[in-house]
């Protein structure tokens, strides 16, 4: 992702825009006046739905790092700026969430087909974050390392693990609120342990 100061307050401020227009869909709901066209999942969700859904989150990003720890890959993680923390905490878990877990979910041709697309969705989530690739002032350049490989695949574990939380029994109404929180829980858990590693510089 870049590190771009300017792209970064721009993708800021375009998911506080969704995010308040998400926050009036969910008011709405809760006052038994939905909007028609309101943005998905934008329905209430119980506590518990969103506290497991934070747990289970943690539980991946404690299993991803103890696996970097294993691997002898934590030296090999990208560096952070402060910007780019905020945007993986107050902005990434909005936009993301609303157009994958939101807009991207094959509905009503039963769950055979639902689940595949929760995976295949998944997969194209975690191939667009750039571990495999890099785009650098000489094109596209493949990376094929076992960072590369792990990452990505801490990628597609967590998206289908947003997907989960949208789609189980605890969540009848498909909120993403738990996906919101969730997705942002692991953020910050992500910002945390990089602060405390020594990958975080600079404030942009």
């Amino acid at each position: 992702m870049t590190q771009n100061p300017l792209l970064l307050l721009l993708l800021i401020g375009a998911s506080l825009w969704v995010a308040r227009s998400w926050v009036s869909d969910y008011r709405a709901a809760l006052a038994g006046r939905p909007n028609d066209r309101a943005l998905p999942g934008a329905t209430p969700a119980s506590a518990s739905a969103v506290g497991i859904a934070s747990l289970g989150a943690l539980f991946i990003l404690a299993g991803e790092t103890g696996g970097e720890h294993v691997l002898a890959l934590s030296a090999e993680q990208s560096r952070m700026t402060v910007l780019f923390g905020l945007y993986s905490i107050f902005g990434a878990p909005v936009i993301e969430e609303v157009l994958f877990r939101g807009y991207l979910v094959i509905e009503n041709r039963g769950r055979t087909v639902l689940w595949a697309g929760v995976v295949g969705i998944s997969l194209l989530f975690a191939l667009l974050h750039p571990f495999l690739w890099e785009w650098g002032d000489k094109g596209l350049i493949a990376h094929f390392s076992a960072k590369a490989w792990f990452s990505t695949a801490a990628v597609f574990t967590v998206s289908v693990w947003f997907y989960t939380v949208r789609l189980f029994g605890l969540n009848p109404q498909r909120s993403l609120l738990p996906c919101f929180v969730a997705h942002a829980t692991k953020n910050v858990g992500v910002f945390a342990i990089k602060y405390i590693q020594g990958f975080v510089g600079g404030w942009w």
